[in-house]
């Protein structure tokens, strides 16, 4: 039966636009993004040495085969069935029972968009040239990408180490002609629509089965796309950080550059030079009544500053990991080895995940410290409660962003109880063959889940701080001829879309839109002639 999915009807890859090649040179977590988004179509390279990896790989195994040699997962059975020798007459048949045998995964389904950052993450492993795949199956999942021929992948049945077994069972499988894919907005059976595009099912040769299926590719493809998430978080919180100061009437030389030269984390300098960008603290320096705002306001760069400084490490992983022969046995076809490992084990994504979902949860929360200081007239330094801009006659029934303020709290709250690290929760399993596991896929998917929950915290925070400052605007307490002219255009923007709350209304479809619009990093933010290059 055909469903039509309620996110709508997919676009073909544009093949005008530049191709991103897989074989030759590093891919980049914005090169998976970008196919992910189908802002690219993929190739494969045309370097003679790629070639030679590729087809002296199948070449060597075959002459293995020939001499009856002993390899895992071709001619013996997986995991702790290594000691079951396969009979040859058997070993063209094993890898289809591997993609079988894992077909049941449960949970929501990754999204399109993710499926397409799975496929592309597990081509640039294959494409390393140690995986003894041939370049028939390295074909098929570029037509794959570049047709929006998406497997239908359950979220659920990893634990990161033997790889992603049973979600990328679904990838194999679809390559074979089974189970579903998500094609133009609709899930149809992999074989219909492959034939649809004049594609052949890959008949899996020995290993290939276990090459697609025993690797990082799903947490490494979830971490490139949290990368992105974090990144642009960082910035709209120091804008964000930057408006509550404005609303608050807070002191713009807590972002002093002489100040935070005697600290020199780079990431932290570069948040509080955006702050202090923002707040033109050299033209208009502000004063607060108070001598030292709130933790919230002058410790923004310090917190912010923690994700930004680890931006570094979190990308230099996960790109290492992404361009990475990540599965197992490792076949060097050219120098004639198969190497035995455990190279898909997901430590690294699953540290790197752990590490920046905590980080990302800190922004929830500290945005919604300045949300409770924002709608509290004991702190909000002459505001009105709940940031409401209703008339005087009208105040008795108005509560602003009241629900809104406490929505902030729920958010974070859950953001913060999945900061518990995945990756110390390793369960023996599989006849004590995988007795220590990665965890690095839950992982993942928690931290996209702190991200999702911190951006809706950040899009409330968003709405809140431009109402607060369009109410000092109003007031005649703020100049908006002293503000750069990025906040004026941010600020511009905002209010066509949202209009001051003077009277009580429902604002979920606005919360809605702005977590789309951050998710989509509609506001470009801190270009390179900002203060911060100071």
């Amino acid at each position: 039966m055909t469903a039509v999915l309620e996110t709508g009807l997919s676009q073909p890859a544009q093949t005008a636009k530049p191709v991103i090649s897989f074989g030759k040179g590093r891919i980049s977590i914005e090169q998976i993004n970008a196919i992910a988004g189908q802002a690219a179509p993929v190739g494969l390279s045309d370097d003679a040495h790629f070639a030679e990896k590729i087809n002296a790989g199948v070449a060597f195994l075959d002459k293995l085969l020939q001499e009856d040699g002993v390899i895992y997962g071709v001619t013996t059975g997986y995991g702790d069935s290594v000691t079951v020798k396969v009979p040859l007459s058997q070993v063209y048949e094993l890898p289809i029972h591997l993609t079988r045998f894992h077909g049941c995964g449960l949970g929501e389904h990754f999204t399109p968009e993710q499926g397409r950052a799975i496929l592309a993450t597990r081509l640039c492993s294959l494409s390393q040239g140690y995986s003894g795949v041939s370049f028939e199956l390295l074909n098929l999942l570029v037509a794959f990408l570049n047709h929006d021929i998406v497997p239908c992948i359950p979220q659920e049945g990893s634990v990161g180490a033997s790889g992603d077994l049973t979600p990328l069972s679904y990838v194999a499988a679809a390559l074979i002609g089974e189970r579903d894919v998500f094609h133009q907005g609709q899930i149809r059976p992999a074989a219909e629509v492959m034939a649809a595009y004049g594609l052949n099912p890959v008949t899996l040769r020995p290993k290939e089965g276990l090459a697609i299926m025993n690797g990082t590719a799903v947490m490494t493809a979830l971490a490139c796309q949290a990368y992105q998430r974090a990144e642009y978080l960082t910035r709209m919180s120091s804008r964000i950080t930057a408006l509550a100061s404005l609303a608050l009437q807070g002191n713009s030389h807590h972002f002093d550059d002489i100040l935070f030269s005697v600290k020199p984390h780079q990431g932290q300098n570069e948040v509080a030079g955006w702050i202090r960008h923002d707040l033109n603290h050299y033209e208009h320096p502000r004063n607060s009544s108070r001598l030292q705002d709130r933790y919230s306001i002058r410790c923004a760069p310090h917190i912010i500053g923690v994700l930004r400084d680890a931006l570094p490490w979190f990308k230099q992983t996960i790109e290492n990991e992404l361009n990475s022969a990540n599965d197992n046995p490792i076949i060097d076809g050219i120098g004639e080895h198969v190497l035995h490992g455990g190279h898909f084990y997901g430590g690294h994504i699953a540290m790197v995940m752990d590490t920046m979902k905590t980080a990302v949860a800190n922004l929830a929360d500290l945005h919604d410290r300045q949300m409770a200081l924002l709608m509290d007239t004991k702190f909000n330094n002459g505001l009105p409660s709940n940031l409401s801009a209703a008339t005087p006659e009208r105040r008795y029934i108005n509560h602003g962003f009241k629900a809104v303020q406490i929505g902030c709290s729920a958010w974070t709250a859950e953001a913060l109880k999945l900061t518990m690290p995945a990756s110390v929760f390793s369960r023996s399993t599989e006849c004590h063959n995988q007795d220590k596991v990665s965890m690095g896929t839950i992982a993942a998917r928690d931290c996209l889940r702190v991200l999702q929950l911190t951006e809706q915290v950040v899009a409330a925070s968003l709405l809140a701080v431009q109402q607060g400052v369009q109410l000092r605007i109003a007031r005649g307490e703020l100049c908006f001829s002293s503000l750069t002219a990025e906040l004026q255009q941010m600020l511009h923007s905002l209010q066509q879309q949202h209009a001051q709350i003077s009277e009580d209304r429902p604002l979920e479809a606005e919360l809605r839109l702005l977590v789309t619009q951050l998710q989509q990093q509609h506001w470009p933010l801190y270009q390179e002639n900002t203060d911060a290059q100071r």
